[in-house]
């Protein structure tokens, strides 16, 4: 029998809210985190706005020799790990060291590490390193760092797959307790908000140009421009559900079905891959399409891109034949760090029995979807589907429900 992994605690770092618990009530009632610009100057830029973590002070969470070694996303990630940790009620040193890993995404983090650098390149007499040691270093810390904190050496690595990768890494988390490592940190953190990364960032053509907090990220929406980029996202502490039981631990809900496509090339005409990793999902949960109770949606706010999820999840479900949510709408696209927050959402969904709204968008009627806008909504949530698509075709789906 193939095992059960559980997810028994989150650390949450989001621009509507620093922890789990500060994070939902900000959601369930709608506030939002996207403001203007504040890590740099970006009034010379086309967009300005951006979903920014509020009142982290890293020397209040970390040693000060850690520091001066990392940066802003690095130190999100620790902090937000070692809530996720305690949330779990896991103390590591009183663990096997190889019974524990770390598994994490990354997609446009590392950019302030390599900001840093080019300053320093621009200063006279100072030693640099290259872009491209600068992503190598950023790919290995995300993960290595907290591996090195808490002292977990069991299986490590980091997925890439953009916003899709939080839910790989999730996946793949759950593969390495299958073959038997009891414990898995996993999720993402991403942050990219200075000069540097803002630049790649509109490189993409993605981001709104807005600069109306309410009106700029509006997925779903006719008046549609572009995301909101942010920072932040979740750690979730995964474990085998038989020795999370032994040791009773309190269990968020179970990640009981994952999916994952890559989109045929512009131009073929074969259809987006979505919708097939949405039935894979389903079919690894061996739950029927009338068991989800709700979906979080990637919700891209590019028109072609939005119509793609619509059909996709229409196909499934039927015409307004499931709740939808977008809860991103309050902190931005964190990319890596975006689905792992969704999972949050969805595991806070399911203990309360309520839906968090998507804010300040006005479904257009011909995407039929049964948009959940406004305020939350009351139900019960047993079983939600989360989706992420990744920029150059990358879609995943995770299935999560709660454990009896």
């Amino acid at each position: 029998m193939t095992a059960s992994v559980v997810v028994t605690g989150l650390g949450v770092a989001s621009p509507n809210g620093l922890g789990a618990r500060d994070f939902w009530q900000a959601t369930r009632a709608g506030r939002s985190g996207i403001g203007p610009v504040t890590r740099f100057d970006a009034t010379q830029y086309p967009a300005k706005l951006a979903g920014e973590v509020p009142g982290f002070v890293a020397e209040d969470h970390l040693p000060s020799r850690l520091l001066p070694q990392t940066d802003h996303m690095t130190r999100l990630a620790l902090v937000a790990t070692d809530w996720a940790l305690e949330d779990a009620g896991v103390r590591p040193d009183d663990l096997p060291e190889f019974d524990m890993g770390v598994i994490t995404a990354s997609s446009s983090g590392g950019f302030e590490f390599g900001q840093d650098e080019l300053n320093k390149l621009w200063s006279k007499g100072s030693r640099h390193v290259s872009a491209y040691q600068s992503f190598a270093w950023f790919y290995a810390v995300n993960s290595g760092q907290i591996s090195i904190r808490q002292g977990m050496k069991g299986p490590s690595g980091v997925v890439v797959s953009d916003q899709a990768g939080g839910l790989d890494a999730v996946a793949q988390a759950r593969r390495q307790i299958r073959k038997g490592t009891p414990l898995i940190v996993s999720g993402g953190v991403d942050a990219s908000i200075c000069p540097w990364g803002w630049t790649a960032q509109l490189a993409s053509g993605r981001l709104s140009t807005s600069d109306e907090p309410d009106r700029a990220y509006l997925p779903f929406d006719a008046a549609a421009q572009g995301h909101v980029p942010g920072e932040g996202g979740a750690i979730l502490v995964l474990e085998d559900a038989e020795a999370a039981r032994r040791r009773g631990a309190a269990v968020y809900g179970e990640i009981a079905g994952y999916g994952s496509t890559f989109d045929p090339r512009p131009g073929s005409g074969r259809p987006p891959g979505l919708r097939r990793a949405i039935e894979l999902a389903l079919a690894d949960a061996d739950v029927p399409s009338g068991d989800i109770d709700v979906v979080f949606a990637d919700a891209a706010a590019v028109p072609e891109l939005d119509r793609a999820e619509a059909e996709a999840i229409n196909a499934v479900f039927g015409r307004r034949g499931v709740p939808v949510t977008a809860p991103k709408t309050m902190t931005g696209r964190l990319y890596s760090g975006a689905a792992p927050l969704d999972l949050a959402a969805a595991m806070l969904a399911i203990q309360e029995g309520l839906i968090p709204p998507t804010v300040n968008v006005e479904p257009a009627a011909d995407y039929d979807l049964d948009l959940v806008t406004g305020q939350p909504r009351t139900a019960e949530v047993r079983t939600a589907l989360v989706l992420a698509r990744g920029h150059g075709g990358f879609n995943s789906a995770v299935v999560v429900r709660t454990v009896d």
